[in-house]
């Protein structure tokens, strides 16, 4: 049977690949040691999340350990080696403010684990398609520099702009700004994936991402705007917005989709690709629209407060143009706008019993 490696398979995008691709037919082994849960709280742990996997899906099989220990990947890849089809990448420390905190742990996360990563698929499985999920903080706050518009809600950029009506490509530079320090180990990881993809005539993609979400998130205080904001709404909680008078525009992309989006690729792989992946103009808001369609999920108002001050290197205005991805698989397209994800992450929340 073919196998699949899904690093962080207990997170959002990790246990969704895991599902689909179980339902495939493939065998998963899944690395998860659930960092996040140290990292953000035991509210944010994925430990029950991929607890769950092992229960219900029997062609899955979990293994907990740390994706920068060489030894224990190397177990892991040298036990499978050709069996192994494809490597999902999804594990990552992804918030800015914890970067800037503990620089050195995250680019050991980042970039050191990713690295890992590559260089035991190289050895052990060359055929294998790896894909990475990277991000779009890989621009940087280049994107800050377009010309945007203030609206009653929202920033928007310019509608004379080339970027308007698509969003931003993959023709952004990612030079010249800042990046946050999450930014940059994300970026090294992104190059590496890259270069091994170019110079070792290796199967892999970065892809690009912005917002991820679906009711699998586990969203926490440093990480993960929609589902954090549901949580905050269901257990009436104080939400803080950052800055940019809460009209900052983000798009929005489902777990799911971004999983088919694996999948295509793995069908009909290239080499050292970069997509950048998100909503797009199909789903997207700014912070106040999220609060106001909260608010009316709920049927409540919610407990939030402005600060004035935005984080470092944050972005005003960000939605995806997934053009590229499209002219290569042209099937492709995100399915679900951005009331019906919050309608789904509320209704998960409420499940849970907050």
């Amino acid at each position: 049977m073919s196998v699949a490696i899904v690093t962080g398979s207990g997170g959002l995008i990790g246990s969704e690949a895991t599902k689909f691709l179980a339902g495939k037919g493939l065998s998963v082994v899944g690395i998860d040691n659930d960092t996040r849960g140290r990292l953000f709280g035991t509210e944010a742990s994925t430990r029950r999340s991929w607890t769950c996997l092992t229960q219900t899906l029997p062609s899955y099989s979990h293994v907990e350990i740390d994706i920068c220990n060489i030894d224990a990947v190397t177990q892991v890849f040298a036990k499978h080696g050709r069996a192994i089809s494809l490597v999902i990448h999804a594990a990552g420390q992804p918030s800015h403010d914890w970067a800037a905190r503990q620089p050195m742990t995250d680019f050991s996360i980042n970039a050191n684990g990713t690295l890992t990563l590559l260089e035991a698929t190289r050895q052990f499985s060359p055929d294998a398609v790896f894909i990475f999920c990277s991000t779009n903080k890989v621009y940087g706050d280049t994107a800050n520099r377009l010309p945007l518009v203030e609206r009653g809600t929202r920033w928007e950029l310019a509608a004379e702009h080339s970027f308007f009506e698509h969003g931003i490509n993959e023709s952004m530079s990612i030079d010249g700004a800042m990046h946050s320090l999450l930014g940059v180990s994300k970026c090294a990881a992104d190059l590496l994936v890259q270069e091994y993809g170019r110079y070792f005539a290796m199967k892999t993609a970065c892809f690009r991402a912005g917002c991820l979400t679906g009711p699998g998130h586990n969203g926490a205080h440093l990480h993960g705007f929609l589902s954090y904001l549901v949580r905050c709404a269901v257990k009436d909680e104080p939400y803080r917005v950052l800055g940019y008078k809460g009209k900052q525009v983000r798009d929005n992309l489902h777990a799911s989709d971004l999983v088919k989006a694996f999948w295509l690729y793995f069908q009909q792989p290239r080499f050292g690709e970069v997509y950048n992946s998100g909503g797009s103009r199909v789903a997207n808001c700014s912070v106040l629209e999220a609060i106001k369609t909260v608010q009316d999920l709920s049927k409540r108002s919610m407990r939030w407060s402005y600060e004035d001050k935005p984080r470092l290197g944050d972005h005003i205005w960000w939605i995806s143009d997934v053009r590229r991805f499209q002219s290569h698989y042209p099937t492709w397209r995100p399915t679900k706008d951005i009331a019906a994800m919050l309608a789904e992450i509320h209704a998960g929340w409420v499940e849970r019993g907050l």
